[in-house]
């Protein structure tokens, strides 16, 4: 896949609107999630892929990778970087998300980021069940949590589970209801895991089960983004999605890149069990 010129990114990229959960650890932050994608009509995105690899401007309004006869659409936000499904099967909702991913190490001087999975927070934006890992670096000395969360109540770390670089970690989300879900976390590298159960904040916070999603995250704290840690690759293996009677691929979905002050931040590309997000 080619990607945007930033040049190209600054004429065509627009903000989107937020829903705008919060996070409660030793500190509290906002973490803020994508909004419902824009429609085609919207001055989105920019290039449409054929099918013989060339690249043509038919479209400025709408981005497609078109394969084998289905046309894909990716997206550019602020904040989240990786694969949405958008909608499951008619007449079905999403009931599990999985996905397991190496813990980076993030570089430099100081960052953070968070690599989760999670039911809803899309078009379904009134509500997201999700669970995930943030990786931080600070005057150059790496930290973990992992959390989890029901938007829009607080997200709260897990206690008492120990995360290093390059422990393998599996996130398991699951809805047993629209009203209730589990989340679990296993480090398959230590053999610890931890789990959660959850219940909707309110009604009208209960799930839609329409979006399925593995994200790395550039979070909010304090009503500002945290500087975007380089964190050189995360990749969810084994990533699924599934209703009741069927699973969906990640390449069903729709690869989002993350894009601040004009520049691409990110690189997402995904298989049918994989999504994989490159910092640039």
């Amino acid at each position: 896949m080619k990607f945007l010129t930033f040049s190209l990114i600054s004429v065509l990229f627009v903000s989107r609107g937020f829903a705008w959960p919060s996070r409660l650890a030793n500190r509290e932050a906002s973490r803020r999630l994508r909004g419902s994608r824009p429609l085609s009509s919207s001055p989105h995105a920019v290039v449409n892929s054929t099918s013989n690899g060339t690249d043509s401007q038919s479209d400025p309004k709408s981005y497609a990778v078109t394969s084998s006869g289905t046309t894909l659409y990716d997206e550019y936000s602020t904040n989240w970087a990786g694969v949405v499904i958008e909608s499951p099967p008619t007449g079905q909702n999403f009931t599990t998300v999985s996905g397991t991913f190496i813990v980076p190490k993030p570089t430099g001087s100081n960052g953070s980021a968070s690599a989760w999975v999670g039911i809803d927070g899309d078009t379904a934006s009134q509500s997201i069940l999700q669970a995930g890992v943030d990786f931080t670096i600070s005057g150059g000395k790496v930290s973990y949590d992992s959390w989890y969360e029901w938007y829009p109540n607080y997200a709260y770390d897990f206690s008492n589970f120990a995360i290093s670089a390059g422990n393998t970690i599996t996130i398991t989300i699951h809805s047993t209801s629209s009203k209730a879900g589990v989340v679990t976390l296993l480090n398959k590298s230590t053999g610890k895991s931890v789990s959660q159960s959850l219940t909707a904040p309110s009604s009208s916070t209960a799930l839609k089960g329409q979006n399925a999603e593995w994200i790395v995250e550039d979070y909010e704290q304090n009503g500002s983004l945290v500087p975007f840690a380089n964190f050189g690759t995360v990749t969810f293996t084994n990533a699924s999605a599934s209703t009741l009677n069927k699973t969906l691929a990640p390449n069903t979905g729709i690869k989002i890149n993350i894009v601040q002050s004009k520049k691409l931040l990110t690189s997402t590309s995904f298989t049918s069990n994989s999504v994989t997000v490159k910092h640039t």
